[in-house]
């Protein structure tokens, strides 16, 4: 029924003129409430990430290392320097007889922003632009393969549960009790030695090959043991129950009801695994087992910095806060990502 304006009397009593009361609408609704849009969870999502500054600044951060990485060789062509060239060797003036940069704070100049790498001469801008392509290359990929494998095994071992529940699961225990970097370490040589002999120089491709393939194995663990939780909690609810009780598929149960129900721990794991496998992958190259010359990467790039720490200080800062740089603000972004995507965690 449709209610007529009724004036709104003030404070004396007396009827205000021109105030009318909100009219009601044939559902009895304020005609205010015509103005309210409903939200998706992406949206509302979305709309707590924005409201979080640390977040979205450590987004940004993030994203300008991404555009480095992407833009890497762009920025070789129009900067006139590559990360391969020994300029130091080609050019007098540059390197001392001990192999040092001349000019002061690591040899930056004009033509050297940030300087050129000690005994070689190499530029260091290039080989930082080019080391965090490497890293995250590597990074992404490794990332991208122990999600896939975490999510299929996590829900295959969650939903069907029984013996193959106890098979995975025991797989994921003994590889999450093994030590995983003495593991890379001793692995990956291996791994090499099997498709290179010691006479051979190993190719590029080769040796990332092989780190993606040892920091995959160990990696999918992580994530399998988390969504096989969610899905033990999961396959006994309500709407599980009547989708079985309707004939539905166990593919159609795993794909149209648990997988759209995961998404939110496999995204919040994905963005806290990358910086790790940033910081893994840097660690074995500075270990003499990851990338090795003359690919540029972060890793090998510290490790000669620790080497010429004495003598030239320079080269060491520009990789180390890079990759601080880099770590931190993913960390903080991955953080972010979860409170925004899951608000009650921390309750």
């Amino acid at each position: 029924m449709t209610m007529q304006p009724q004036l709104i009397p003030e404070e004396g009593g007396t009827p205000a003129a021109g105030k009318l009361a909100p009219s009601l609408d044939k559902a009895g609704v304020g005609a205010e409430s015509k103005g309210i849009v409903g939200r998706s969870p992406s949206q509302l999502a979305w709309r707590r990430f924005r409201k979080d500054r640390v977040g979205v600044i450590s987004a940004y951060v993030v994203a300008f290392f991404f555009l480095i990485a992407l833009c890497a060789p762009l920025i070789s062509k129009l900067y006139g320097k590559d990360p391969y060239t020994l300029y130091g060797q080609r050019e007098s003036g540059l390197l001392n007889a001990r192999g040092f940069p001349i000019a002061p704070n690591g040899g930056m100049s004009g033509d050297y922003w940030f300087g050129i790498e000690p005994t070689l001469g190499r530029d260091v801008l290039t080989q930082l632009a080019y080391g965090i392509r490497t890293s995250l290359l590597l990074a992404v990929i490794v990332v991208l393969v122990v999600t896939v494998m975490g999510t299929i095994l996590g829900i295959t071992a969650g939903y069907l549960g029984g013996k193959t529940d106890y098979a995975i699961s025991r797989v994921i225990d003994t590889l999450l009790a093994m030590p995983s970097q003495l593991f890379f370490i001793a692995f990956t040589p291996i791994a090499l030695a099997l498709f290179v002999s010691d006479r051979e120089t190993t190719p590029t491709w080769l040796r990332a090959t092989a780190l993606i393939l040892v920091l995959s194995l160990f990696g999918w663990t992580r994530i399998a043991r988390i969504l096989r939780g969610q899905v033990l909690s999961m396959r006994e609810r309500e709407f599980i129950e009547a989708a079985k009780v309707s004939g539905a598929s166990s593919r159609r149960i795993i794909f149209k009801e648990l997988l759209p129900n995961l998404w939110t721990p496999i995204l919040i794991v994905a963005t806290i695994e990358v910086p790790t496998y940033v910081t893994t992958e840097a660690a074995l190259s500075f270990l003499g087992v990851g990338m090795t010359e003359p690919t540029p990467d972060w890793g090998r790039m510290i490790r000669k910095g620790f080497e010429v720490m004495q003598s030239d200080v320079t080269y060491m800062v520009f990789p180390a806060t890079a990759m601080v740089a880099f770590v931190l603000a993913f960390n903080l972004f991955g953080d972010s990502v979860r409170d925004a995507l899951d608000p009650k965690a921390n309750r």
